[in-house]
This record gives structure tokens, C-alpha cells and sequence, in this order.
């Protein structure tokens, strides 16, 4: 269980806390489109739905979403980013996420787009 005082899954180092918790409370918004990948990140790690379907584009946003009981996100790798800064609209991260599943170590890659809508960052999808 990952609480305010564990590291953060993000990978950044620091507690939970003070680092993607904060967003996840609705303390802070993310200011750059890699910082919402590595908090959604973490909310995937903690189970918090609700921070990802809030950072969710409306027009790619499941209607329901569950998130799989026996999946468990251990780390997250950041291979590489184009835009996405603190005073840019638009960008792409690209990850692997890694995770546990029946007791296999698996991971997940992707090039995710994001864009910014009055001043928050946003998951819209994978790039294709």
C-alpha cells in the first residue's frame, strides 16, 4: 500500500506526498505533460480512478473505467519527450510502465499524446 510518506511510483524519488499525491488530491495541477504522465502513472500504482479519468481528454475518455485488481505497476521508465512544457499546449511522452501480473513481471510501451485545455494538462491517446 503507498502512502503519503512511501516514494512516490513515479520514479521521481520522492514521498508520495509532496509528489504525485499532491496532483492527486486536486492540491496542484501538473505543469508539464511529463509530470501528468508519471501522476497518472502513480494513480494507476495507487488505483485512483478517479484523478484518471479527470486527466482524461473528453473526447478519448472511457465512459467506465476498472482497473485490473491483479495488475501491479511497479516502475515507470521515460524514454523520451517532444514538447510538453511549461509554456507549451502539446506534447508526447514516451514510456514503458512496468508491471506484476500473476506473479510475471510484464511492461507496457508507449508514445502518449497530451494537450493542455484552460491550463490543464491532459491524456488524450496513444500516438499512431
Amino acid at each position: 500500500m503507498i502512502t503519503d510518506d512511501s516514494r512516490c511510483p513515479c520514479g521521481l524519488g520522492e514521498p508520495h506526498g509532496v509528489c504525485c499525491g499532491r496532483f492527486h488530491r486536486g492540491d496542484a495541477t501538473a505543469p508539464t505533460a511529463e509530470l501528468l504522465m508519471r501522476s497518472r502513472f502513480s494513480a494507476f500504482a495507487v488505483g485512483d480512478t478517479a484523478y484518471l479519468t479527470k486527466t482524461w481528454h473528453p473526447k478519448t475518455r472511457p465512459a467506465d473505467l476498472e482497473l485490473d485488481p491483479r495488475q501491479r505497476w511497479t516502475f515507470l521508465e521515460i524514454l523520451g519527450k517532444t514538447g510538453g512544457g511549461l509554456l507549451e499546449n502539446e506534447g508526447t511522452v514516451e514510456f514503458r510502465a512496468h508491471y506484476r501480473q500473476d506473479r510475471r513481471a510484464d511492461s507496457m510501451h508507449e508514445n502518449s499524446h497530451f494537450v493542455r485545455v484552460d491550463g490543464q494538462w491532459l491524456y488524450v491517446a496513444p500516438v499512431r
